[in-house]
């Protein structure tokens, strides 16, 4: 075991901290989601024929909030790869959601999406399969 002077400590100290410099962290990217066709949306529970709901994205970051569509959240990334991303949120006043959307296509994901909305907890599956262009 080496041992050093009280000065040289502090030297050894300093070098190691002049060495540790802070790197900036990078926001997650959510390429995924860019990847996705923009337009309208056909949302089917999962296990049932019948569309659920339509919805047009120019982003396809929204269907991260399915249940808080124009809400002001937080979001906090948990995982982002170039085939799935899994997103919670927190929206003041208005409630929180953890979404995870998985890439099949650039025209098919598959939707899993839970948390509280309007004080009631909400779980849900969707099949989401784009059906051509927004009509508004």
């Amino acid at each position: 075991m080496a041992i050093f002077s009280p000065p040289m400590k502090w030297v050894l100290a300093a070098t190691m901290l002049a060495g540790a410099t802070a790197v900036p962290a990078q926001a997650p990217s959510l390429a995924m989601l860019d990847g996705l066709e923009k337009g309208s949306w056909q949302l089917r529970e999962r296990g049932n024929n019948a569309v659920a709901q339509t919805m047009c994205f120019g982003d396809a970051r929204r269907m991260i909030q399915i249940y808080h569509p124009r809400a002001n959240c937080s979001r906090y990334v948990i995982e982002d790869t170039p085939k799935s991303v899994t997103v919670h949120y927190t929206c003041p006043g208005a409630g929180h959601g953890r979404t995870t959307i998985r890439s099949e296509t650039n025209r098919l994901v598959q939707i899993d999406t839970q948390g509280i909305a309007d004080g009631k907890p909400f779980s849900q599956a969707y099949e989401a399969r784009r059906s051509g262009a927004c009509t508004n």
